[in-house]
C-alpha cells in the first residue's frame, strides 16, 4: 500500500491532566502516515484522485485545536478514527502526536503517544427462528449499518434451514454480511451481543431456539482463540447454512487455517 506522510505538524492546544494545561495550552507536534491507493493520482495528476495532505494538515488542527482531553491517547485515538472516517480512500493510519513540554518535573526532550489503526474487513452469520424472523435480521442489518464505526457492504440473500444441533424448533433463517469496521474483534463480538440483547435473545439451552444470532465468521486473516473469541468460527466449514449464504457474498474469501476459499468448503461439505 502507498503512503502519504505529513511529518512535524506544529498545534497549540490545550490537552494534558492539569488544569493549566487545559487553559493555558501549549505546543503539540503530529507526524501522520496514511496508507492509499496513489496509482491513479500518479497517472492523471489529478488531485481529486488522491488524498489532499494539505486539506489533511487543516483537519488535524481543527480537530486537536477545538477538543480538550486529559490524556494524548485520547488525542491520538480519536484523531486516527476521525481521519479513517473523514478520507474514505485511507485505509490505514499510522499516528503520532509529540508533547514537547511535559510537565514531568524533569529534563526530556519529548514524550509521545502512537498508535496504527485501520479499516478491517469482517463476516457474519445471522440467524432467528423465533418471531418475525426476517425482521430481527433486517434490524440487526439495520443497527450494523447505524453504528459509526461500522460500514455494511454486502448482505446475502436470507435462506430456509433446518434447525442444527438436535434441539426439537422451528426452521431458522440465516444470512452473511460483509462488514467494514474501524472494531476489534472483541469490540465487534460485544456490539454483537447488545444487538442480540436488543431481539430479547436469551442463552438458555445450547442449540436452543433463538430471536436472532450473530457471529464473527471471519475477521481479516486473523486467528483468535480465546475462552469468548474463536474466529474464524470453529464449525464455520461444517455449516450449510453459514456456507451458502457467505459463498453468495464473498465465493473467494479464504479460511485462515484450512486456506480454502468459502465455495471449495461448500463443496466439500455438500460432497461428503
Amino acid at each position: 500500500m502507498d503512503e502519504i506522510r505529513i511529518q512535524g505538524l506544529e498545534i497549540f492546544a490545550r490537552h494534558g491532566v492539569y488544569p493549566e494545561e487545559n487553559r493555558l495550552g501549549q505546543k503539540f507536534i503530529v507526524s501522520v502516515c496514511l496508507y492509499t491507493d496513489t496509482r491513479k493520482a500518479g497517472l492523471t495528476d489529478n488531485l481529486e484522485d488522491s488524498v489532499n495532505y494539505g486539506e489533511v494538515c487543516c483537519h488535524i488542527t481543527d480537530f486537536v485545536q477545538k477538543h480538550t482531553y486529559k490524556l494524548l491517547e485520547r488525542v491520538a485515538e480519536l484523531l486516527a478514527r476521525e481521519l479513517l472516517l473523514t478520507y474514505p480512500a485511507v485505509r490505514k493510519t499510522d499516528l503520532e502526536i509529540r508533547k514537547p513540554w511535559a510537565p514531568v518535573g524533569l529534563p526530556l526532550e519529548t514524550v509521545s503517544v502512537a498508535v496504527s489503526r485501520s479499516w478491517h474487513t469482517a463476516y457474519l452469520a445471522l440467524g432467528s427462528n423465533m418471531g418475525d424472523r426476517r425482521a430481527y435480521l433486517d434490524q440487526a442489518v439495520s443497527s450494523l449499518k447505524q453504528h459509526p464505526d461500522c460500514q455494511v457492504t454486502k448482505v446475502s440473500d436470507y435462506l430456509v434451514t433446518a434447525p442444527y444441533g438436535g434441539v426439537e424448533q422451528e426452521d431458522f433463517l440465516n444470512g452473511a454480511l460483509e462488514l467494514r469496521t474501524l472494531l476489534s474483534p472483541e469490540e465487534l463480538l460485544e456490539l454483537l451481543h447488545r444487538i442480540e440483547q436488543e431481539a430479547h435473545r436469551t442463552r438458555l439451552i445450547r442449540w436452543g431456539p433463538r430471536t436472532l444470532d450473530l457471529d464473527i465468521l471471519l475477521y481479516d486473516n486473523q486467528i483468535i482463540d480465546t475462552p469468548d473469541l474463536h474466529i474464524p468460527h470453529i464449525e464455520m466449514h461444517l455449516r450449510d447454512f453459514v456456507l451458502i449464504p457467505l459463498a453468495q457474498i464473498a465465493p473467494w474469501v479464504r479460511h485462515p487455517i484450512n486456506g480454502q476459499t468459502t465455495e471449495q468448503m461448500l463443496a466439500e461439505l455438500q460432497k461428503n
